[in-house]
Formats: structure tokens, C-alpha cells, sequence
């Protein structure tokens, strides 16, 4: 069920950047400025939304030098608000809450199981995340050029994993691996704003990375699945697609 909803939602932004593609190829390629959109920078205070794409990734410090845990990551999908508080022509101080839905499979080696390897898929973990994501972000633009304007970002950022199951009584051992409910990141990334005659569509990429521990270690200390990890923490690229 779940690949088939992001399969799904993967159709809607296609449609959408269909769509806008050809208002962008006849208005943005142009040496002169649109004019219906000159007062989209001027409002202290501007609304927006996104769409987008991510794939979130898992890094791991280890107690010992064993056999690495191998991480499948997967595409997932985006959608959020976003408030525009203008500072000047070059500082935005933006506030973005969104939804964003991850998986991500675990692989360890079969060998670490010992006498258990009979039992199918003990080594294998899948890991679903369904985050509240709450990033504040600085937006630094340069001078406007035409209908393009290119800006950085960075920021901090927290969320909250609905499909974390830390208060879960089960561990690995009864299947069921564990995240922490709350994670805290700082956020790198850049993008275009593109002004078009209605509204201005921006394009833009971020990279996530936090910087708290992740995991929920097992009741058994030497648990073939946490006991070897010291730190485990999320790594992630956003592809987000914001109409304002």
C-alpha cells in the first residue's frame, strides 16, 4: 500500500510541474520583467505552499569495528505551508511546517544472528518515519535578475516521527525497531525564485541532518541489532516545489 500512495503522489507533482512548464518557458525567458508581479517581495508578511520529494538516509557510529548496517533508502513525499516574514530586499525569515513520509530498509548480516539465521527476515528491518517537520530557516537572496532570483538557505529545524514507536514495549526481538518520537536538525540548500505573471514558483533542494540520537536501544545490551550502535542519526534531501 505504501508504494503505491507515493507512486501516486509522485503523479500529482509531475502534473503540476507539466503545467507550469509552459508558463515558465514563455514568461521567465524573456529580457524584460513580468509586470503583474512586482509586488510579490513587497508584503512584510506572504503565504505559500509546497510540494516535493525527499530521501532520507541513516548514518551510524558504532561501539566496534563489526560488520556496517546497510541502509536502502527510498523516495518519499513532501507537502507543507510556508510563512514569508520579508527582513529586506535580501533577508527572509521563513517558517515552513509540513508533513514529510520516509521508509528506509536496514540489512545486517545474517551471521550475527547465529543459531537464529533459519528464522526468515531476522536481519532485515524495515523503518517507516511519518515526520511533523518545524524547520525556521534564513533566506538569503541575491539582487534580482529579470524574473530569476537564486537564494541559499539554512536554518534549524525539529520534528516529530508519528511512526516512531518509542513507547512500544516490543523491540527487535519481537520485530519491532524503534525510533525516538523527536529529532532536532540544522538545514542547508538554495533555489530559484521564478516570477511568473500570477505567482512565483521556486524550485529548491535542502539537505537535513541531525544532530540527535535516534535510536531506541533494545532491552538485551548485546541485541545483535542496537548493541553494536553508538549514534544514530538522519541524513535527508528535500526537493521541494513552493508556489507563493
Amino acid at each position: 500500500m505504501w508504494p503505491v500512495k507515493i507512486k501516486m503522489k509522485k503523479t500529482v507533482l509531475i502534473i503540476f510541474y507539466i503545467l507550469s512548464l509552459n508558463t515558465v518557458n514563455s514568461q521567465l525567458f524573456t529580457k524584460e520583467k513580468v509586470i503583474n508581479n512586482e509586488n510579490f517581495d513587497k508584503p512584510s508578511i506572504s503565504w505559500g505552499y509546497f510540494l516535493g520529494f525527499n530521501n532520507y538516509d541513516f548514518n551510524f557510529d558504532y561501539l566496534e569495528n563489526l560488520d556496517d548496517i546497510q541502509v536502502q533508502s527510498s523516495s518519499g513525499f513532501n507537502v507543507g505551508l510556508i510563512g514569508n516574514f520579508r527582513i529586506n530586499d535580501f533577508f527572509d525569515l521563513r517558517f515552513e511546517p509540513g508533513l514529510i513520509m520516509s521508509s528506509r530498509n536496514l540489512s545486517y548480516n545474517p551471521e550475527s544472528f547465529g543459531d537464529s539465521e533459519f528464522l526468515e527476515n531476522i536481519h532485515l528491518r524495515e523503518v517507516k518515519s511519518t515526520y511533523i517537520h518545524f524547520p525556521l530557516l534564513l533566506k538569503i537572496s541575491t539582487k534580482r535578475l529579470n524574473n530569476f532570483k537564486p537564494f541559499i538557505t539554512s536554518g534549524i529545524s525539529t520534528a516529530i516521527n508519528l511512526s516512531s514507536n518509542e513507547k512500544n514495549l516490543e523491540d527487535n526481538s519481537s520485530g519491532q525497531f524503534r525510533t525516538k518520537r523527536n529529532v532536532f536538525f540544522y538545514e542547508l540548500g538554495f533555489g530559484i525564485d521564478l516570477y511568473l505573471e500570477w505567482f512565483k514558483f521556486t524550485p529548491s533542494i535542502r539537505g537535513v541532518f541531525a544532530i540527535s540520537d535516534e535510536l531506541v536501544r533494545d532491552d538485551d545490551p548485546i541485541s545483535p541489532w542496537t548493541g553494536n550502535i553508538d549514534f544514530m542519526k538522519t541524513s535527508g534531501i528535500l526537493i521541494n516545489f513552493t508556489f507563493q
